[in-house]
């Protein structure tokens, strides 16, 4: 049996429900793309086919994908102890490490951390230390989240249902918390004709405000978002709604999440989502970048005042009733301090501040090209929207027609993109220099050439 006739299902992408190769629809597919090696911020299929992976796998790689360091990490700690579990007052040295470490790089009232293997876990065990701390503390009506229509919070029963994306809905009842997901917080994407970015924004905290009254303080636990949202089409906020969304959660006792997973560790050019748009969560939400997916790995950071409020509570009960086998992997967390140390080394975020600036201009260059409605993003994480009408909102006719040819184009010309309906995502490793970047758009631009060529004899305009 050959890797190309493989029985095997291959996962949907569930932002989309394209096939994440061929972005045709998943019954269309007619085979896996099946990639050998890597070599920097190139992949190579079973052909020896080179490729920019300007996607970073998924959102998720810094390093690149091959990083002996990294390799050599996994490898002595897999030789010293390759498994042991942190239950029953039980940890081992790597972990200790990386939670001290991560303390250290946050904001200073984030004192705690806790372990899961993925960002979907993580997700879900911070609704359940919600939960159990406002039991603890007398307020059991406190229990509903608020997050926002096309955020991306993970695929699991709990955490997809934070998440704001029909697909992540459809036919799985969800969602199964209560949550209410406000409006997408982009001006194009939500806005009215004639409305200022202020104006916007506006309307945004009051909507918020005005579901918080509605509902009753007492009965708000969280509100979570992305700093910078990243499978809705790399939406940057409006200047100000970040600190109208902390005003409201500290004026109405509601705790207030970072889900950092996709902008944590460098990615806008600040080691943190929330570091760039000004504002203190409660909570933070890590993985992807956290080991640039070498190794599975996510992590909560949190408050003293909701540990010590857990902490009481399990000494009352006698348990935290939590936990994974995997929780804390020694292999995982050691590759993590490696990650990280070398992110630092290498001053990886500076690069991506200062790759990223010259990436966002060329690919800003691109604004006037037939077929592009919208540039925008921050650092090395970008969305370049395709449309019919630049002086418009307006999308294609058939929405998702002209992305899957682009997809196609890309990697006819040896590029790996994200489609997420017509708007090409970027997301490539920490370690791009300006010249690959460069490189990067010039393949890009022969894409959109070949895709307006196919935009025009189709007629989707």
């Amino acid at each position: 049996m050959t890797l190309q006739s493989s029985k095997t299902l291959a996962q949907t992408d569930i932002t989309t429900g394209l096939h994440p190769f061929t972005n045709a629809r998943a019954h269309e597919t007619k085979g896996p793309l099946i990639m050998e090696r890597g070599d920097g911020i190139y992949v190579y299929d079973t052909n020896g086919k080179q490729y920019i992976e300007s996607f970073g796998g998924l959102w998720s790689v810094a390093l690149g994908f091959s990083e002996r360091r990294l390799a050599a990490a996994a490898t002595e700690q897999l030789n010293k102890l390759p498994f042991y579990h942190t239950f029953n007052h039980m940890s081992h040295e790597p972990t200790i490490r990386l939670a001290d470490k991560l303390v250290q790089m946050t904001p200073d009232h984030l004192t705690r951390a806790a372990f899961t293997n993925s960002g979907s876990e993580a997700n879900d065990t911070v609704i359940k230390m919600i939960w159990y701390w406002n039991n603890a503390r007398g307020l059991p009506k406190k229990k509903k989240f608020l997050a926002r229509l096309k955020g991306y919070h993970g695929t699991s029963m709990a955490s997809a249902s934070l998440t704001g994306l029909p697909n992540s809905h459809r036919d799985f009842d969800l969602p199964n918390i209560p949550v209410k997901h406000l409006m997408t917080p982009h001006l194009r994407t939500s806005g009215l004709d004639g409305e200022t970015e202020e104006e916007f924004c506006a309307r945004l905290i009051k909507e918020a405000e005005d579901y918080i009254l509605s509902e009753g303080p007492d009965t708000i636990a969280a509100f979570i978002g992305e700093p910078l949202m990243a499978a809705a089409g790399v939406l940057p906020p409006p200047k100000g709604y970040w600190q109208g969304i902390e005003a409201l959660c500290r004026k109405y006792d509601i705790l207030l999440i970072a889900d950092e997973v996709v902008n944590g560790f460098g990615r806008l050019g600040t080691m943190f989502g929330s570091t760039y748009y000004e504002f203190k969560p409660d909570i933070m939400v890590m993985s992807k970048q956290l080991t640039s997916s070498y190794m599975p790995l996510a992590a909560i950071l949190f408050t003293e005042e909701l540990y010590n409020g857990i902490a009481d509570n399990t000494s009352k009960i006698g348990t935290w009733g939590h936990g994974y086998t995997t929780t804390g992997h020694p292999v995982a967390t050691a590759v993590a301090l490696e990650n990280i140390k070398i992110i630092e080394e290498r001053d990886l975020v500076g690069n991506a501040a200062r790759v990223g600036k010259v990436f966002q201009q060329k690919l800003r260059e691109l604004s006037s090209h037939p077929i592009v409605g919208d540039v925008r993003g921050v650092g090395l994480m970008a969305g370049v929207e395709m449309a019919p009408d630049k002086n418009s909102r307006r999308p294609f006719s058939q929405v998702g027609k002209a992305g899957a040819r682009a997809f196609a184009a890309a990697l006819e010309n040896g590029l790996v993109v994200r489609v997420i309906g017509d708007t090409i995502a970027f997301c490539p490793p920490l370690i791009i220099t300006e010249e690959q970047s460069l490189d990067l758009v010039s393949r890009f631009t022969r894409v959109l050439d070949t895709t307006a060529e196919f935009v025009r004899k189709e007629s989707i305009g």
